[in-house]
């Protein structure tokens, strides 16, 4: 007699959980919410790590993904696309909430005041990664590549990181936040033209395409500091799903038309964000964080899956000596700005200190070099420096007020500067 529960004669045993789901007439589904599931639960989890340690969780997202690529312990194949996609509306929420943070008033302050140490700024941050590509035999594209990557510190981390440490109303704050304005509307010109230079476009396309995209972020611009109350009351409601409906709708639309006219998807998204004020502005900081950080947690996981984390070691010398380097160029670039600006010595060093970290545009470019075949090795340099600065800043910022201030720092000078504050 066949007992309770037992297979009857004949029936094949019960095959494992993947084989039952590849058997199964709706088995690619099921193993893509399987894989998600588990991906999800693994950004939880480190996600609860980088809050109890203190630090910011994208460099741990990022971490995950190079353990879930090929190569890692946990390889995900069947939800890659939906990661994909993800990834894509993860860049465009993390630049638009960015955006948000600013008002055209700001931007104009910003760019008056401190243009000098924007221009600084890019010259003395971005010629360390160009001369490692070349050092390292790279071509002169991807050693660009590489010096965007050094450039541009990372925006979403800083902002996020000012607010933690309850460092906003800051007297440096406002330096910190016009620099890292400036570098994110010059990546607006920057990334257009590096995506014509990787399709081996003419010096006549190239010429078109960098036309294009000043044309394109100057009437963004100009509609921004021209019409944004209008703007802002096109998507206004009473209701947050209408609210949430029209700005992301009115979002995907531009951020899809920048990337059209290849002026990239995230700087549409950042310049949207700057054109929405008022209210709305207030409303939109106030829901979408959650929608954001969610999805900005899926592209930072989508890069570092690209990633085998073979790939990481033999780039960690040209990594080390990168991270050292920028540390110091940056901490140089903010102080030297912060004293400009009539900043005591404690808040030159803070100001140096955040612009330490890089993050989402630094993988944004590296991300466009890789689809692009530009080096096989820009990925994992990418990916390794992010992980060492936006760590190792994180930590700086934290710790800032308890390092001890080099002495190089100097007080400011007090001809025509409001007096100094050490706070």
């Amino acid at each position: 007699m066949v007992g309770w529960g037992a297979p009857l004669p004949g029936t094949p045993l019960p095959l494992s959980l993947p084989d039952a789901v590849a058997e199964s007439d709706h088995g690619g589904a099921a193993l893509v919410l399987i894989e998600l599931g588990l991906v999800f639960l693994v950004l939880a989890v480190v996600g609860r790590v980088a809050a109890r340690v203190g630090i910011p969780s994208v460099p741990l997202y990022l971490l995950a993904g190079v353990l879930m690529g090929e190569g890692g312990f946990i390889p995900v194949n069947a939800g890659e696309e939906f990661l994909e996609v993800g990834a894509q509306i993860g860049v465009v929420l993390l630049l638009l909430l960015l955006g948000l943070e600013y008002t055209p008033d700001d931007l104009k302050v910003g760019l008056r005041t401190t243009w000098k140490a924007g221009i600084v700024d890019a010259v003395v941050n971005g010629t360390p990664g160009f001369a490692m590509g070349l050092i390292l035999g790279w071509s002169v594209t991807a050693s660009l590549l590489l010096g965007g990557v050094t450039y541009v510190s990372s925006s979403g981390i800083v902002a996020r990181l000012l607010d933690d440490f309850d460092r906003l109303a800051n007297r440096e704050t406002p330096t910190v936040l016009s620099l890292l304005v400036m570098e994110d509307i010059v990546m607006a010109l920057y990334l257009p033209i590096m995506a014509v230079l990787l399709v081996g476009a003419s010096l006549a396309q190239g010429a078109t395409a960098a036309a294009i995209a000043i044309a394109a972020v100057a009437a963004a611009l100009f509609i921004s500091f021209r019409f944004s109350r209008h703007v802002s009351r096109l998507v206004q409601s009473h209701s947050r799903e209408l609210l949430l409906l029209g700005v992301l709708g009115l979002a995907f639309l531009v951020a899809g038309l920048a990337e059209a006219v290849q002026v990239s998807a995230a700087v549409g998204a950042f310049l949207l964000g700057l054109t929405l004020s008022g209210q709305v502005a207030d409303q939109v900081r106030a829901l979408l964080p959650p929608l954001r950080d969610v999805f900005g947690g899926i592209f930072f996981v989508f890069f570092g899956i690209t990633i085998d984390p073979r790939d990481l070691i033999p780039v960690a010398g040209p990594v080390l000596i990168l991270a050292v380097v920028t540390a110091v160029t940056k901490v140089g670039t903010g102080a030297w700005a912060a004293r400009r600006s009539g900043i005591g010595p404690k808040g030159q060093w803070r100001a140096g200190l955040s612009l330490v970290p890089h993050g989402e545009f630094s993988i944004v470019i590296a991300g466009l070099g890789t689809a692009a075949g530009a080096h096989s090795q820009l990925g994992p340099v990418a990916a390794g420096y992010v992980l060492v600065l936006a760590i190792g800043g994180s930590l700086l910022m934290r710790y800032a007020d308890r390092l001890p201030v080099p002495g190089v720092l100097k007080r400011p000078p007090t001809q025509g500067v409001t007096r100094a504050v050490t706070r």
